[in-house]
């Protein structure tokens, strides 16, 4: 009983006494004692432990302040500095609040295509809009006030966005770096301001996941030879470190500069490196030149096709009224469709809406006294519906080889459908090949799923496409990260298979990252940005294409913090 007692009365005094902060310059945090002049901590709040530690550490804060007036005043300014510091660095946590919140702002600005000086009106109808949403809120005014404290002006928005595409890039190179291969789309534009763009997207494996990313749009100020698109690539790569040895294979869209046989790009690239590096030809390109290679008798089909269309659309009489002679007759379509050679899917297009309103389009012609009897011929009406169907089905084969994250394979079925295949055959070829791999038939068995869950993906994305919901189609895994997830299970025994099957995904078979980028490049540096330096531009198109997210709230932790003004 008597040694209860006395464990109880130790109890009652392990708490924090106010006196020891006068007396040995701690003060009580989370249950410990600080010291106020080493910060140092101690959890066992007894007055012996502090006082031994005070006596031990500061024997000379100790003979400098001796007990009385003279040590409780130099303890209390320790305490006034100590509590100055906290309220600032609860001042800086708020601010840094508001530095991520610039961040997410910029970056929702960018990736909208949207100009720098958009940040102010972003800020303004965020105002207008909390002003009246949280009208009934007790906290309102201290939420107009975070919004008017957050910066979003135009130079903030810029410079914010410069900080999150350097970090994209300083990401991308790190994990291509790591990367056992990597390959790259090449092409080149010209913008706005008549200035030659060349961009260059990589493609590389991250663990389980297939990356195609924006490295750069590279400005070039002067011609645009083989010659020119090298030394302006190998500056990049040798600027950022790029592992060229890693370097698999180069697309591009068949142009000179990149396929020359001395001077293409493509051949300085492996004279440079020394070795074999694999070129392809884009082959959605491939395709529309094959399409432009008719027989003469379907160019003339189609001439006639284009010459009956300008008359109609080219003039905006004639527009006007053979759009309400569709309307009369309740003609599903507003009008005809312009041809244009640049397009790759505006042959179809147009053939198939010339089709759909050829009966109307004789009338309007007998109307306005225009003959063309071969519209009513047989023969030549036999070749136009020829022409109609194979330009459709030239137009779904483009459809489908369009996209990101296509593979050659996935490419090359496109154009040549390989169906049926009989997996029992990759029994024996695995048991062949891997005689020292008991297991083969789970490998085996691991292909067949992987096969049954790729045709149960392409079944959902049909049906979803069906229904319009496309929100839902974004949330399937992709299929890429499917067929790397698998590959990457094989046991390290089978390393260099791992290798071959990663870096045949890395390959590109077509450029049409590249085309899309133009088409955020156009939307970026329009005519109402023209004067949109390289700097900014890279780094709207790198934050546009990337599908890194930045990490702005670590970003924002090491700058200065600054309220708007």
């Amino acid at each position: 009983i008597w040694l209860m007692a006395k464990r109880k009365k130790d109890d009652e005094y392990r708490t924090f006494q106010d006196e020891w902060t006068e007396e040995f310059a701690f003060v009580e945090r989370a249950g410990s004692a600080v010291c106020l002049i080493c910060n140092d901590k101690i959890t066992s709040l007894k007055r012996s432990n502090v006082k031994r530690h005070f006596d031990t550490r500061h024997a000379t804060f100790a003979s400098k302040y001796p007990a009385g007036d003279s040590r409780k005043k130099a303890c209390q300014e320790l305490l006034s500095r100590v509590q100055a510091s906290q309220q600032q660095l609860r001042v800086w946590t708020r601010q840094g609040d508001y530095n991520s919140a610039s961040f997410a702002g910029s970056l929702a600005i960018v990736r909208n295509g949207k100009p720098f000086t958009d940040g102010e009106y972003a800020k303004t109808f965020m105002l207008d809009v909390a002003n009246e949403l949280f009208d009934d809120l007790p906290n309102k005014d201290k939420i107009i006030k975070r919004i008017q404290d957050m910066p979003l002006s135009a130079r903030t928005v810029h410079d914010r966005t410069i900080v999150m595409a350097n970090k994209v890039e300083e990401t991308q190179v790190k994990d291509i770096n790591a990367a056992p291969f990597f390959s790259l789309a090449l092409d080149e534009s010209t913008d706005v301001s008549h200035l030659s763009q060349f961009s260059v997207i990589a493609r590389y494996a991250v663990g389980d996941t297939l990356r195609e990313e924006s490295l750069a749009v590279l400005p070039l100020k002067g011609s645009t030879r083989g010659e020119d698109l090298f030394k302006s690539f190998m500056e990049f790569a040798q600027e950022k470190s790029l592992p060229m040895d890693k370097l698999l294979s180069v697309c591009t869209d068949g142009a000179p500069c990149m396929v020359g046989k001395n001077k293409g790009f493509v051949a300085l690239l492996r004279e440079h490196e020394n070795r074999p590096i694999l070129s392809f030809h884009c082959i959605i390109h491939q395709e529309a030149l094959c399409a432009q290679m008719c027989d003469r008798q379907f160019g003339e089909v189609m001439s006639l096709v284009i010459r009956v269309i300008n008359f109609i659309v080219g003039r905006a009489l004639n527009d006007r009224q053979f759009k309400t002679l569709l309307d009369e007759v309740v003609n599903n379509y507003p009008g005809l469709l312009l041809h244009s050679n640049v397009r790759w899917l505006s042959r179809g297009k147009v053939l198939s809406r010339f089709a759909a309103c050829l009966n109307e389009i004789r009338t309007f012609l007998e109307m306005k006294g225009v003959g063309h009897p071969e519209l009513a011929d047989t023969e030549w009406l036999l070749k136009f519906y020829y022409l109609v169907d194979l330009t459709e089905h030239l137009n779904q084969l483009n459809v489908k080889m369009q996209g990101i994250g296509n593979t050659v394979l996935s490419l090359q079925q496109a154009v040549f459908p390989i169906q049926n295949l009989d997996l029992h055959q990759l029994a024996g070829c695995t048991s062949s090949l891997l005689q020292s791999f008991k297991a083969s038939d789970m490998w085996v068995n691991k292909f067949k799923s992987l096969n049954e869950d790729l045709e149960r993906i392409t079944r959902q994305k049909a049906e979803l496409a069906s229904k319009h919901m496309w929100t839902e189609m974004k949330k399937l895994q992709p299929e890429d990260q499917l067929i790397l997830k698998t590959w990457n299970a094989l046991p390290v025994t089978y390393h260099t298979l791992q290798r071959v099957s990663i870096a045949v995904l890395t390959m590109f078979g077509s450029t049409y990252a590249c085309e899309q980028s133009f088409s955020h490049l156009k939307n970026i540096k329009s005519n109402l940005r023209s004067r949109l330096t390289d700097e900014s531009l890279n780094a709207c198109m790198k934050l546009n294409l990337t599908k890194y997210q930045p990490d702005y709230k670590d970003i924002s932790k090491s700058m200065q913090h600054q309220k708007s003004h």
